[in-house]
């Protein structure tokens, strides 16, 4: 028996909500607490148009073109832009998004808040973190923490939502636990310095999302968890 892309999918959410709620009950924390943001970078619009049907209305994508091209087609969605931003990007992409998760540097940061200003309402950012210190990813150094805390005050054409890292892929989730204990420390010192709320942790993917949401993470950014093969699998007629 063939199963359509929307039985899968709902299949797979199943499952990982059940694996949210016990995370989340392992740390005394409610399952309510953690938000899916589901990464359709690898998939189409018609498979991405499955999940707001199961109940998932927040999206991810990497890729600023990709956002622009599934956006319009899914208005009910709250999209998340979770890769990198060009500042030649920030005029098509901001308004079509909900939050952008990855602010990475102050150049980024200081345009935001520049677009922000001038049309009259802030974006909705989290500053992105390179916990792991991997040369290949981008985000402000842990070490900056307390001067970013100092600016981020004065920038209020952005509204801080809180802080975004990636973990280094690994075989092991519990090896990368120092990487989300740590940005959830530096949340806890951006808070404590700038006055700012900072509700969110985004932190945690496919391979990882347990152990981030034991470590207070709030926004889990699932990809292939739920899509893995789909591409070739019929939608529904």
């Amino acid at each position: 028996m063939t199963h359509s892309v929307s039985e899968i999918v709902q299949q797979r959410l199943q499952e990982v909500r059940q694996r949210i709620a016990q995370a989340a009950g392992r740390s005394g924390r409610s399952p309510d607490d953690v938000t899916i943001v589901a990464v359709t970078k690898t998939v189409s619009t018609a498979t991405a148009a499955v999940l707001p049907t199961l109940g998932v209305l927040d999206l991810g994508e990497n890729r600023p073109q990709e956002l622009w091209k599934k956006a319009p087609a899914l208005p009910q969605v709250r999209w998340h832009l979770i890769g990198h931003l060009q500042r030649n990007k920030i005029e098509r992409t901001v308004p079509l998004t909900t939050l952008i998760h990855s602010v990475d540097s102050l150049r980024l940061l200081n345009a935001l808040h520049a677009f922000g200003q001038q049309r009259g309402q802030p974006v909705h950012i989290l500053l992105q973190f390179n916990c792991s210190r991997e040369p290949s990813k981008q985000g402000f150094a842990p070490a900056e923490v307390d001067t970013l805390a100092e600016q981020l005050p004065g920038f209020t054409g952005v509204v801080v939502r809180g802080v975004m890292t990636m973990a280094a892929f690994t075989a092991d989730p519990q090896q990368v636990r120092p990487t989300f204990v740590e940005l959830r420390q530096l949340r806890d010192r951006l808070q404590q310095r700038s006055g700012l709320p900072l509700p969110h942790l985004s932190m945690g993917m496919s391979n990882d999302f347990e152990v981030a949401i034991e470590e207070g993470a709030t926004l889990v950014r699932l990809g292939t968890i739920l899509f893995a093969g789909l591409e070739n699998t019929t939608h529904d007629q």
